[in-house]
Formats: C-alpha cells, sequence, structure tokens
C-alpha cells in the first residue's frame, strides 16, 4: 500500500508523539517547521475554545511547510468532550489524527469525510486487526520501553506479527530517541519512528525545567512501569516518584476504574500531575537545546547509520 501524500515531503520519516501537558503548540509548530510531523493531544487545551485558537495557530504557523501536524483524540467512552474536539478538527481539516484507548468507526469515518488519515496506537496484534477492521489508516505500534502508556511487547515481535498481514502505514513507538533507531524501525518493517520523549527536553516543550533536566540526567535504568498513576500501565521517571514520597520498586497496583478522560480531563493523571513519564531511550539524550537543533542531529545520525549500515552489510 501506498504511503499516503501527506507524509512524501519528510525531512526524517518521523511522527512526534502527543505528550500530556507537554505538547503545545510552540512545540509543534517547530516540529513541523523542522521536517517532521508535529502532534498535541486534543485534551491538552482547555477549555474546547482553545482547541480551536490552538488549531488556528497552528494551521496559519505552518501552512507554508510540506510536513503535516496531527491531533490525538482519547476515544476512551469517559471522554465527554470527545464531540466537540472531533467537530473543531473538522472545522480546520486536521490532516492526521492520531487515536487512543478504543477504535472507533464513527471517529475514523468522520475524519475521512473531511479528508484526514487516521492512525491507531496499540499495544499488540488482536488491536491492530481491530483497529484496521474499523477503519483506521494505519497504526502506531506501542512498544516496549516507550513512554507514558508503553505496550509489553518487543519491537521486533510486534512489528512481524502486525506485517504478516497489513501493508499499509505503521510508526513504530519505543525507546527511540536517535537517527540510528529510526534506521532500526524502518529495518523492522515500520513506515515511521514515533518519538516522544527526546523533546521534553528541548526549549519549545511545555515542561517544568526539573523535567527536562531529569531527562538529559537520566538512563534506562530510571524507567518504572507501573500501572498506579493512570490504571494502565506506563513508564515513568523514578526520581519524581521517589520526589513524591513512593518507593519505586514498591508501588501499589492502580486499576482501570481509576481511568477518566471527561471535561476536567484525566482526573487520576491531574492527581499524580508531578509524576514525570519517559522513555527507555533517555540515555541518548544529552542536553536540552531546540526542535530544530535535535531534528538536525537525528538527521546526521540517520545518515550516518544508513552509510555504515551499507559497509556492514558489504555494500560499498
Amino acid at each position: 500500500m501506498p504511503t499516503p501524500a501527506l507524509f512524501q515531503s519528510l525531512r526524517l520519516p518521523v511522527i512526534a508523539a502527543p505528550m500530556f501537558i507537554v505538547s503545545n503548540p510552540e512545540l509543534v509548530i517547530a516540529q513541523v517547521r523542522s521536517g517532521i510531523v508535529g502532534s498535541f493531544p486534543a485534551l491538552n487545551a482547555r477549555p474546547v475554545s482553545q482547541l480551536d485558537e490552538w488549531l488556528h495557530r497552528i494551521t496559519e504557523e505552518t501552512q507554508a511547510f510540506s510536513a503535516p501536524f496531527a491531533v490525538n483524540l482519547i476515544v476512551h467512552r469517559t471522554n465527554t468532550r470527545l464531540g466537540e474536539d472531533l467537530a473543531m478538527l473538522e472545522k480546520w481539516r486536521a490532516p492526521l489524527v492520531i487515536t487512543s484507548l478504543g477504535a472507533n468507526p464513527e471517529v475514523n469515518a468522520a475524519v475521512h469525510g473531511w479528508g484526514g488519515v487516521v492512525l491507531h496506537d496499540v499495544i499488540d496484534n488482536m488491536f491492530a486487526r481491530k483497529a484496521i477492521e474499523k477503519g483506521a489508516d494505519g497504526l502506531i505500534a506501542v512498544a516496549a520501553g516507550a513512554g507514558g502508556h508503553a505496550g509489553p511487547q518487543s519491537p521486533f515481535a510486534l512489528m512481524q506479527e502486525i506485517r504478516e498481514w497489513f501493508d499499509g502505514p505503521v510508526a513504530l513507538s519505543g525507546a527511540i530517541a536517535t537517527g540510528q533507531s529510526i534506521l532500526a524501525a524502518q529495518a523492522m518493517g515500520a513506515d515511521f519512528a514515533y518519538i516522544g520523549t527526546p523533546w521534553i527536553a528541548t526549549k519549545e516543550a511545555n515542561a517544568a525545567t526539573d523535567y527536562k533536566q531529569a531527562i538529559v540526567d537520566g538512563h534506562a535504568s530510571d524507567i518504572v512501569n507501573s500501572n498506579l498513576f493512570t490504571g494502565v500501565h506506563g513508564n515513568y521517571l523514578r526520581p519524581s516518584i521517589v520526589a513524591a514520597g513512593m518507593d519505586p520498586d514498591n508501588l501499589p497496583q492502580g486499576n482501570k476504574t481509576q481511568m477518566d478522560f471527561g471535561s476536567g480531563g484525566n482526573t487520576a493523571a491531574k492527581a499524580w500531575k508531578d509524576i514525570w513519564g519517559a522513555g527507555q531511550g533517555i540515555g541518548a539524550i544529552k542536553s536540552v537545546g531546540s526542535v530544530a537543533e535535535h531534528v538536525e542531529a537525528l538527521a546526521a545520525q540517520y545518515q550516518f547509520a544508513k552509510a555504515e549500515l551499507r559497509r556492514r552489510a558489504g555494500l560499498e
């Protein structure tokens, strides 16, 4: 299946993941202007009128650039704003919609109605099949090591199973923080790398200075997987858990019933707003810089990795 046209002029095969609180218009605009897909969760804009303002600004300030932007919609039943948010995306004809926590055929049909593309994030092959059956155009394979709500499976296993039956667009998520990792994602069959954590350590991100520095200082061993904070297993920075007065090695179990995406937002996540999400790829992040600087570094690493792979494979 050919790659949708909106992806064909990217500088790098990268989709920036939408991050709770962190992703704001400044970050999205900088990502798009740097030649990659920028994205944000619709629920980061509160109230809905602010979503209107954000979409207006992002559309206006990125229209001269070839990379598209994306908006993440939570389609879980507790998101009482879903209908309003969807109407706002239709108003601005959002080119790419990322759906999470439940494949929804009505949402997919609505996005297709204005010419948009839908990618649905999944953590295993069963959910991947359901998403495509319900009308999603492509998938985001969220593998082990990803920041936030990470899946439990190896990216090798997850990509292999999906590619046995699906030839449409797939982005791979899971500890991708370098140009070498972007190329590795493609080698496993992904069309795009889905990158989140590195953008936290950028000047444009809506993150506290201490959070950005913790990303720079951290390593894979500083990541703790727990379902305590939202009811769904996710990866978080150990120092932020310690700062909250808890033992990261002895956290109680959470419960899916605490998930709440109502008009006031995810109340569980708000209760733990100082628990910082991050993926296992943080060891590659050495400093806080601009989005443009980070994309430049990724591009150089990516080109080096391609040349090195050709050398190792005896193609030169």
